[in-house]
């Protein structure tokens, strides 16, 4: 059976995937998404739709997304608050408009997408949201469906899978915080198949399925068996005591809440902790579909070179952006305080007289500014070709009134050529999805 779905995240890791197999099927795809312009580009075919759970509150905000719709799949998860995101609000708030307004429309089917693991009793608000979530649609009248998958895994990697990944091309040694977590990966190729399978006549209904692949692996094995997908020799598994671990998990919580997303995350190490393996449901029987283990599906998805790529340069994005920015943050720093004089001195050495002091002002606070701004997650992209821009010029400048340095043996105007291309590298790697 076909018709008309709204696939809810539908620029997301999972919801993108599910988007386009239940396109491959025939269905006339809505999708929706908190921002649609780059997801349009990607996908102009969908009846692209702005929906923002923070702002669908009410069953008549979500009526002209249900027009004409037979069937909901709702993808949308956060994993913890900050910048932006709120689990009350993509978990409760609005879905319990979203539930009631499809009993209104008369919609079909309602296939809400959670995870295993969504218990009160993991002591997180993710799942304690995310349970709450699970007793709203099961409370209400729609023909519902309810699956839980554990540890998603693709080609494409993000979040965990990305974080697993890089640990995995750690060189030298792969870095583990426990090791002992045992994951039932299951492909997301198999989790669209699902989702497909329930939208069909005579899908299971009014259900909760856990979805664990058939392989049990720890975490240990999870990034063994990564590396060696990667085609990385060897290397010996460094469990991190958790007392290790906390700074990270305060950073990664500080980082979230400023926008800058990460599964390094105090969530994230609880909920691994709880259950990220599930209980065998029989899901791939009951929905017929195929159910692969997490070895079959690495031998038939083999890596290639972006993967690698991908791997080894997780860490090195963000410390990138790090250096960077705090490059351009000191260097103004300093020409306002103990280097004030120098900078002055080497501008009037090339020729700027009177105007040496305010050159040397403005040129100090552009670099506190810039360096400041890197760090807006929003901005990062276009402050770093700003940047190198900005080099340019210095560069220009530079060159016409003190063309001497070219030569000089600490070589002040040959070292910024690589910053130039550091600012080159952070801004082409800024996409998240």
């Amino acid at each position: 059976m076909s018709g008309r779905v709204l696939v809810l995240g539908a620029n997301g890791f999972i919801g993108s995937h599910v988007a386009a197999a239940l396109s491959s099927q025939g269905w006339a795809v809505r999708a929706g998404a908190r921002r649609t312009d780059e997801p349009t580009r990607r996908a102009p075919l969908y009846d692209w739709a702005a929906a923002d759970f923070s702002k669908l509150t009410t069953p008549a905000a979500w009526a002209p997304l249900l027009a004409e719709v037979d069937a909901v799949v709702n993808c949308v998860g956060v994993l913890q608050n900050g910048a932006g995101d709120s689990t009350r609000a993509a978990h409760v708030d609005g879905p319990r408009a979203l539930i009631a307004a499809c009993e209104a429309a008369g919609v079909r089917r309602l296939v809400h997408i959670s995870a295993v693991g969504a218990d009160d009793d993991a002591g997180t608000d993710y799942a304690r949201t995310k349970a709450q979530t699970e007793r709203l649609v099961a409370g209400g009248t729609l023909d519902w469906l309810i699956l839980r998958p554990s540890l998603v895994v693709d080609r494409a990697a993000f979040g965990g899978t990305g974080l697993i990944r890089a640990l995995a091309a750690f060189p030298l040694f792969n870095p583990v915080v426990g090791g002992d977590q045992i994951f039932r990966p299951i492909p997301l190729g198999d989790l669209c198949a699902a989702v497909v399978a329930a939208l069909k006549p005579g899908a299971p209904s009014r259900q909760s399925l856990d979805m664990p692949g058939p392989d049990a692996v720890t975490m240990i094995e999870t990034v063994r068996l990564y590396r060696g997908w990667l085609g990385l020799k060897p290397a010996p598994v460094v469990p991190v005591p958790r007392a290790l671990a906390a700074p990270a998990l305060v950073v990664g919580d500080l980082l979230g809440r400023l926008g800058w997303s990460s599964p390094i995350r105090t969530t994230a190490i609880k909920q691994m902790d709880h259950d990220v393996a599930g209980r065998d449901s029989g899901w791939a029987d009951r929905l017929g579909v195929p159910s692969r283990g997490f070895s079959r599906f690495l031998a038939e998805t083999p890596a290639s070179v972006q993967d690698v790529w991908h791997a080894r340069l997780w860490f090195v994005r963000p410390l990138s952006i790090l250096t960077l920015g705090l490059f351009w943050l000191i260097t103004g720093l300093i020409s306002f305080g103990p280097g004030w004089n120098g900078a002055v001195a080497i501008l009037h050495e090339g020729g700027y007289g009177e105007w040496a002091g305010l050159v040397a002002w403005w040129g100090a606070l552009l670099d506190v500014v810039l360096g400041l701004a890197l760090f807006v997650r929003p901005w990062t992209a276009r402050v770093a070709v700003f940047m190198c821009l900005a080099t340019v010029g210095y560069l220009i400048a530079g060159t016409l009134s003190l063309p001497h340095y070219w030569l000089d043996p600490l070589g002040p105007w040959l070292k910024v050529l690589p910053m130039m291309a550091l600012c080159l590298f952070v801004a082409a790697t800024d996409a998240r999805r």
